[in-house]
């Protein structure tokens, strides 16, 4: 894949307001063994040191290294003394929209925080209802999985929403709208939003943090994106993992990492919400590119320069809308990217795959039992990148391709004539 000239910034140096307030870093001392320690002559390298010299300079290495790692331990443990827990102890009753794999986990997640809080799922199938009510288990997505004793689920809006005090959406996004105008009735106004959604909606190119506030008729309903690097099973199975929560709100984004945060879950804060959401949707497109090359057999090296030039290319749009290009870098752009094209558990992944070895598109889609975003975002970002007059190569292939105007073999073919340019 060659690099594609994308949209040009002019440099700017960041926070230059910031510079007058900052000290100047104080210097890195060596220990007095490392640093008296003689150089070799010219011509010469470590190699050339007797046996006891080594030693000395493999102690005096050591004991830097273990000075650091216990001066990180000790500031961790002065940080953790002092976390706040409020949130979570006054916390009585989390509601989760959605019965799927991701919902499902990050019920299961919060539930373990604690016994005597409710966590209640807002189901539409009355047999997945009864199956988590009373087997504690969702044999649909996590049979061999127990639920904690106080998750449970139901099939009335009222009754879910009824006293809670915070809301996981996880909705998948083309049907969040008509989902949210159905049950805005029992949704309190103050009740904080916390969206597991990822994706654009089809036609309107919205973000959750637009569509939940509009379907609820309420611009001031509080929202928190979650994002970040996290297949629902390997949550499940308590493995770790980091995310992110943005909000323009730092104390519900303080809050919301108070309720979510665990030993095997860090939760970072953010008030890039464009950026963040931006970063979960668009990854969903770049990891079916990336899923046709593996279906097509084009190797390790095609793979990662694809995935070089959709980063770039995120970045560009993301950017133009407002993002800060850290965020694009961070967990929920590097970090969601990286795991959702290069791992199999990733449905949109698997999309692409069975894209790339010739399957067509209606089957591939018929025979999943779970959402792919990235088959319904792919359209919706092009339509961002015309309004933002940005050029998106790769995630305008994938586009074609789930539109049946462009075949895999031809749009590798494409690609690789494009213009061949400075990298941006």
């Amino acid at each position: 894949m060659t690099s594609f000239r994308g949209p040009t910034f002019t440099r700017v140096a960041p926070f230059p307001h910031h510079r007058r307030t900052l000290l100047p870093p104080r210097p890195f001392v060596l220990p007095s063994a490392v640093a008296s320690s003689p150089e070799p002559p010219d011509g010469e390298d470590a190699t050339s040191a007797s046996p006891e010299e080594r030693e000395s300079s493999d102690r005096s290495r050591r004991k830097v290294v273990k000075i650091a790692w216990e001066k990180l331990v000790r500031w961790s443990r002065s940080w953790r003394s002092k976390a706040r827990t409020d949130v979570l102890e006054r916390t009585r009753k989390v509601v989760v929209l959605g019965g799927g794999s991701f919902g499902t986990a990050m019920a299961a997640h919060v539930a373990s925080k604690k016994a005597e809080m409710e966590v209640h799922m807002l189901v539409r199938d009355p047999l997945l209802c009864r199956s988590i009510n009373e087997d504690h288990c969702n044999r649909k997505y996590f049979p061999e999985h127990n639920l904690p004793q106080n998750v449970f689920a139901t099939t009335d809006a009222e009754s879910a929403l009824c006293k809670a005090d915070y809301c996981l959406h996880a909705v998948p996004v083309q049907f969040s709208t008509s989902f949210l105008r159905s049950i805005a009735s029992f949704v309190d106004p103050a009740l904080p939003f916390i969206s597991l959604s990822k994706g654009l909606e089809l036609n309107t190119f919205r973000m959750m943090s637009q569509i939940i506030p509009l379907a609820l008729q309420n611009p001031r309903q509080p929202f928190v994106a979650l994002s970040g690097p996290s297949f629902a099973l390997e949550l499940m199975n308590k493995l770790p993992t980091a995310m992110v929560v943005a909000t323009k709100d730092k104390k519900l984004a303080n809050a919301t990492q108070q309720l979510l945060s665990s030993s095997y879950l860090r939760i970072n804060t953010s008030s890039d919400v464009t950026g963040v959401e931006i970063a979960g949707a668009l990854k969903n497109v770049l990891a079916i590119a990336a899923g046709i090359v593996e279906g097509m057999n084009l190797g390790n090296n095609s793979m990662a320069a694809l995935v070089a030039q959709g980063c770039s290319e995120i970045r560009w749009l993301a950017t133009k809308m407002g993002a800060k290009p850290t965020t694009i870098t961070g967990l929920s752009g590097t970090g969601d990217i990286m795991l959702t094209c290069f791992v199999n558990l990733s449905r949109n992944r698997t999309v692409g795959v069975r894209l790339g070895s010739g399957e067509k598109l209606d089957d591939i889609m018929a025979s999943m039992n779970q959402v792919a975003e990235g088959v319904s975002t792919a359209g919706a970002v092009i339509a961002l990148a015309q309004k933002y007059h940005v050029k998106l190569p790769v995630l305008t292939a994938v586009a074609r391709i789930i539109d049946c105007e462009l075949t895999p073999k031809k749009a590798v073919y494409e690609l690789m004539n494009l213009p061949q340019v400075e990298e941006v």
